[in-house]
């Protein structure tokens, strides 16, 4: 496996796997460290600086100016303390997950040749360098924690931003002459670097979690902002399945009772992407009983029951073993993209008879997008789920932009006082057919999958103007069905 086929597997996984994989790659990066500098080697501040001094003359006679250069030059002048007396070891020179390797046990083997910068010895914290580069927040805070058994000293981060600023100064000249098209960003990031400086910040705070933690259920792992006691869900059985990745600040759980599976959804605790208090997420999953009795229906979940349990409020749900849509959950999504056309035909038809149904029953969707879709391929069913935001027509938009993903939503969602109203709906079930069979960014014919008189019924649902939408979900699945039988 070579490194660009390990990212591709790092994409499949979710956040926690990715954080528990950053946790051994720590590990494994100190045992390398293990290695000590020989007893001869010159000082690393002396050394360091040999290298750097020079390139920084280089950018400072280059002429090239960004906003902030001023901040980037005084800060590394007056912070060259920080290398003092620094400790030496064996580095390896360019660790991060793209030179990686994830056996099927999840076992963890470096590859790439060392950096020979510095002769393959240096400061061991030097070897973080790339921290941060692949964007995932979620690797690099288990990188460190991993690294250091927990939290890292206040000194770690101050010399660790000392070589990641450095690095991006002297990276412009380099751009410059090798790689000019890359100069523009090379000069937004030093941009962004000394914003951050200027105010007292470490440009390195945005790719580690502070408030994050790993517990584990049964021998499932999930990740909360802090611990919380989920010992009520031995009541329903053993925890098989965590879902984390909510910003409602729901956590949701598979639990099996060893003859029946049961899909928990809990607010009430300290999730790591909640947008909201866990007081709010309880009143509003407290909200939402109510819309599953209203809607039930044979592609809707099936609520059981529900409690306050656990200092919270619980939802209890028939499991079902589906797939879901949406990118948060990449393996699913995966199988979910590989359906054929005549079953994603199905999805669609399904997902608007349900949304007919939801109307009948005077209610309007919102919060509706590719997270809501799943597909049982056992039972060839379409599942929906997370109908929480659910709301009784006549819906005046009191906030502005409402809640949802904007891939679906219409313009009347980010009005103040607009109607929401079934039409609304029939644009969001437009953009729900460019998710299945084109782009749900773009809405453009060139990603279009199917036929051209199928792509006319779906551009219409998402037309701006709500005058020149299908003025039903009624009438949408009326016309994409004649398109169908005349493509």
């Amino acid at each position: 496996m070579d490194g660009e086929k390990a990212e591709k597997d790092m994409s499949l996984m979710s956040t926690t796997e990715q954080y528990l994989l950053g946790l051994k790659a720590g590990k494994v990066l100190r045992k390398i460290h293990e290695l000590t500098a020989p007893e001869d080697m010159l000082d690393w501040e002396k050394r360091y600086f040999a290298v750097m001094d020079e390139r920084i003359d280089e950018y400072c006679s280059s002429g090239i100016l960004f906003e902030g250069s001023d901040v980037v030059i005084d800060y590394m002048e007056h912070n060259r303390s920080l290398l003092r007396g620094r400790p030496q070891c064996f580095l390896h020179g360019d660790y991060h997950e793209g030179n990686l390797m994830v056996s099927a046990d999840s076992e963890i083997y470096v590859i790439a040749p060392p950096d020979e910068k510095f002769g393959n010895c240096g400061d061991p914290w030097y070897d973080f360098k790339t921290f941060g580069e692949n964007g995932n927040a979620y690797f690099s805070t288990g990188l460190v924690r991993g690294y250091f058994d927990g939290e890292p000293p206040q000194i770690f981060w101050d010399v660790l931003t000392y070589y990641i600023v450095t690095a991006a100064l002297t990276s412009i000249v380099w751009k410059k002459y090798h790689n000019p098209d890359d100069l523009p960003e090379a000069l937004r990031w030093n941009e962004e670097i000394a914003r951050d400086l200027k105010d007292g910040h470490s440009p390195l705070m945005k790719w580690y979690l502070k408030d994050f933690y790993i517990q584990y259920t049964d021998g499932i792992p999930y990740k909360l902002k802090a611990p919380f006691d989920f010992l009520f869900l031995s009541k329903y059985g053993k925890v098989f399945k965590v879902f984390d990745n909510q910003d409602s600040g729901n956590i949701c759980f598979g639990v099996t009772d060893g003859i029946k599976k049961y899909f928990i959804k809990f607010a009430g605790a300290p999730t790591a992407r909640a947008c909201v208090s866990a007081g709010e997420a309880v009143a509003n999953l407290k909200r939402t009983e109510p819309v599953y009795h209203d809607l039930a229906h044979p592609n809707l979940i099936r609520l059981i029951a529900s409690e306050e349990i656990g200092d919270g409020f619980a939802m209890i749900f028939e499991w079902s073993d589906a797939e879901c849509m949406h990118p948060m959950y990449p393996r699913s999504r995966q199988k979910f993209l590989q359906m054929t056309l005549e079953t994603r035909y199905q999805v669609f038809e399904e997902i608007l008879e349900f949304h007919i149904h939801a109307a009948k029953k005077g209610y309007v969707a919102i919060d509706f997008y590719d997270g809501s879709i799943m597909y049982d391929f056992g039972r060839h069913k379409t599942i929906l789920c997370d109908v929480d935001f659910y709301s009784k027509t006549p819906y005046i938009n009191q906030i502005g932009r409402l809640w949802g993903s904007s891939r679906f939503m219409s313009p009347e969602e980010y009005q103040l006082g607009a109607v929401i109203d079934e039409v609304t709906n029939v644009y969001t079930m437009g953009a729900t057919a460019f998710a299945l069979f084109g782009n749900d960014r773009d809405k453009c014919i060139e990603e279009w999958k199917v036929s051209k008189e199928l792509f006319n019924v779906a551009q219409k649902a998402v037309s701006k103007e709500r005058d020149k939408r299908q003025q039903t979900i009624e009438q949408l699945l009326e016309e994409w069905r004649e398109a169908r039988c005349n493509r």
